[in-house]
């Protein structure tokens, strides 16, 4: 096995991992979505049952393609910046919308559940700032 395949395995590894963590944490959202309505008495939210579709789309879809697209993209410098602020952001968007269901289920309203819209979409913006700036950075160089 050469260097070359060793680094590409690692790298795809890294995806395939992230990619894994987030279908678990879909069927996760699923499933606290429908355990929780078995006990709110069959009341359900959009927002709750909808809450799958962040790390569904945002992180199991998006890796995958990510991967496909520029597969070494782990092994770049300053990629666990962008990973971090763009998890982060994932993770904020999935419990908002968590929140806006539980209330949305209780009959009332919180003004802090647009923060966490705003942080959340803030957050998944700055990140592919990040990805962006890091694969054209990276191709001036070669």
């Amino acid at each position: 096995m050469s260097i070359l395949a060793m680094n590409s395995t690692e790298g795809s590894r890294q995806i395939r991992k992230t990619v894994i963590v987030y279908l678990i944490l879909t069927a996760v959202a699923i499933a606290v979505a429908n355990i929780y309505a078995q006990f709110s008495h069959g009341v359900r939210s959009a927002a709750m049952t909808l809450m799958f579709l962040y790390p569904l789309l945002g992180g199991a879809v998006f890796y995958f393609t990510l991967g496909l697209i520029v597969p070494r993209i782990s092994d770049r410098r300053n990629y666990r910046l962008y990973y971090n602020i763009y998890n982060s952001s994932i993770a904020v968007l999935t419990v908002g919308s968590l929140l806006k269901g539980i209330l949305d289920i209780a009959g009332t309203a919180s003004g802090y559940v647009l923060l966490f819209q705003v942080a959340g979409w803030g957050g998944a913006a700055a990140g592919l700032v990040c990805l962006i700036a890091m694969i054209f950075k990276r191709r001036e160089l070669s």
